[in-house]
């Protein structure tokens, strides 16, 4: 209990920012994502399948927000969430959670990448008080102009300009030379607390954030013909891209915070349901689209957080502060947020995973990656994503007349055995990760490849976590056959 509690308040003080920051980043007022933040915490804490993943507003789904609300309206919005959560309880009931575990690395990484990208030029722009343009290639090519339109005369631009920079300094700085005892303090709450009172104490004249005096007023119940909208194709494909990309983003995070401890491992159904029930009731109040995100369920695992009440309890703390402090969000300099969101972004972008994929696997899985990427920022999310997974396809050609996996289990005198029989690709996934999964804690595992004919890239990074959180947990896992670009494993 005291752990969470502790927990609850590191979470909360780095979910501020970001709540308000990524709604700047879709285009709409900053109370919306402090909605989402209370929904996912309080809502979505509660129902988890993962019981240390956080929830809230995604930088991932900021871009497809921003272009929804531009092309259909803030109104939109609402029963496009309806449905995308409805599409996602659904998903999980009928226990489709492991599938989007199944796409391909490169895919996800290429679409985080593409996104980061979006966010850091859009984002540029708020740097000099200004809002960002429509398009991703828009704002890259204004670029230039903003900083060509500098002037020694400090106006509101110029201004503004110091206070995301200063936010960026502190930032980086604090997270660099921090003190081991003040580790877990966010470097995004400091950079904003500094610009913020900057801003306040020399009476600076640029845009500040601006909420509701009563959060209630930011709630927007569905209006009388919203029934209606269901019936609009662009409302059905918007509320398929947003339940899909944020079933992926939330799944795979989850994923990521149970290799960061050893307790109870996610459910993925059931975390789908409760991402659904939250996305409903997201929709419900006009608020932005949830998924399970990963800094803020880092910060809670670092924090020493054991249950779910940590989650419940920073979405509390949420409500508590947008209720009774509003006035202080107001200080706040939209700069500092945009700031904040640069480094959101510039961090999303990891040529480390591309150069991985290129040593380990070669070039197709790069080239997905590189593909991913760009076509998110000149096109779209979605043409990005759906471009991405049919060149994921192309690693199945090999294979196509042998694409089933046999994966079988039994016990013996040294622990566990588990064979592969067939090509291991990501259509096979969900079985083989259900198998890994149901494996004891403790108990000593033996992985037989001897008749595995193929692994892709999906199967092999699967492997990869899955052998290096057991060993991590002090379990013996042995690899026979493993050759290739597994045979590091079996060293």
């Amino acid at each position: 209990m005291a752990r969470d509690l502790t927990a609850s308040v590191v979470v909360f003080l780095v979910a501020m920012p970001l709540c308000m920051g990524i709604a700047i980043a879709s285009g709409v007022p900053p109370e919306k994502g402090l909605i989402t933040g209370i929904i996912g915490g309080i809502v979505v804490g509660a129902l988890a399948g993962s019981p240390l993943q956080v929830s809230g507003p995604a930088a991932g789904l900021a871009v497809i927000v921003f272009e929804l609300v531009r092309d259909q309206g803030l109104s939109a919005l609402g029963p496009i969430l309806m449905l995308a959560g409805l599409i996602q309880v659904v998903a999980g009931i009928f226990r489709l959670g492991g599938w989007f575990r199944a796409i391909s690395p490169a895919v996800v990484h290429g679409m985080l990448a593409g996104i980061g990208v979006l966010i850091v030029i859009g984002q540029f722009h708020v740097l000099f008080d200004e809002k960002p343009l429509s398009s991703g290639l828009e704002n890259l090519m204004a670029m230039p102009g903003r900083l060509l339109g500098l002037s020694p005369d400090l106006r509101a631009a110029e201004l503004a300009l110091i206070l995301g920079l200063t936010t960026i300094a502190v930032m980086i700085g604090w997270e660099k030379l921090r003190p081991a005892s003040l580790k877990l303090v966010p470097g995004a709450l400091l950079g904003v607390v500094a610009a913020t009172m900057v801003a306040w104490l020399l009476g600076l004249d640029v845009t500040k954030v601006a909420v509701p005096e009563n959060i209630a007023a930011a709630v927007s119940l569905p209006q009388s013909g919203f029934l209606s909208q269901f019936a609009n194709p662009a409302v059905l494909t918007a509320a398929l891209a947003i339940a899909f990309i944020a079933s992926a983003e939330t799944l795979l995070s989850a994923a990521a915070v149970d290799r960061m401890h050893d307790g109870v491992r996610t459910d993925y159904n059931k975390e789908l349901r409760a991402q659904g029930v939250g996305n409903l009731l997201c929709g419900a109040a006009g608020a932005l689209p949830m998924t399970g995100v990963i800094v803020r369920s880092s910060a809670n695992v670092q924090a020493g957080a054991t249950t779910r009440l940590s989650a419940i309890l920073h979405g509390v703390w949420i409500l508590g502060f947008v209720a009774l402090l509003p006035w202080l969000l107001r200080e706040i300099p939209m700069a500092a947020l945009g700031a904040v969101l640069v480094v959101t972004g510039m961090r999303l972008v990891n040529f480390n995973h591309a150069r991985h994929l290129l040593k380990d696997y070669g070039v197709l899985p790069a080239l997905i990656w590189a593909v991913t990427l760009t076509l998110v920022v000149a096109e779209d999310l979605l043409t990005g994503v759906l471009v991405g997974i049919a060149l994921s396809l192309l690693e199945l050609l090999p294979h196509v007349r042998r694409l089933k996996l046999k994966v079988d289990a039994h016990d013996d005198a040294d622990g566990r055995t588990i064979s592969l029989v067939g090509a291991a690709t990501f259509v096979a996934l969900p079985r083989l990760s259900a198998k890994l999964d149901a494996v004891p804690g403790g108990a000593p595992v033996r992985l037989d490849l001897t008749r595995c004919s193929a692994v892709d890239h999906t199967c092999a990074e699967l492997l990869r976590d899955w052998s290096a959180r057991r060993r991590a947990s002090g379990s013996e896992v042995a690899f026979d056959g493993a050759t290739g670009r597994l045979a590091a494993l079996a060293a």
